[in-house]
């Protein structure tokens, strides 16, 4: 992937973003998971906690349509 990543959205975990990233699959969006600082150490040392959803800035447009439901 492309270097210029832009945050899409927030899951709540990785279970929800895996959720999330399936559905950007499905049409065809390339996307990656992030830890937030805010998630860090809640699952002592495991990759629990809020997760950004990265996709290049190209698909940030339909990304978000996706994500929102439109």
């Amino acid at each position: 992937m492309s270097s210029d990543l832009v945050r899409v959205t927030l899951a709540a975990n990785p279970a929800a973003a895996e959720a999330i990233r399936g559905l950007l699959e499905t049409e065809g969006i390339q996307s990656v998971r992030r830890q937030t600082d805010f998630g860090a150490g809640t699952m002592d040392g495991f990759s629990g906690g809020e997760q950004e959803i990265l996709v290049r800035a190209e698909d940030l447009e339909r990304a978000r349509e996706l994500v929102d439901g439109g």
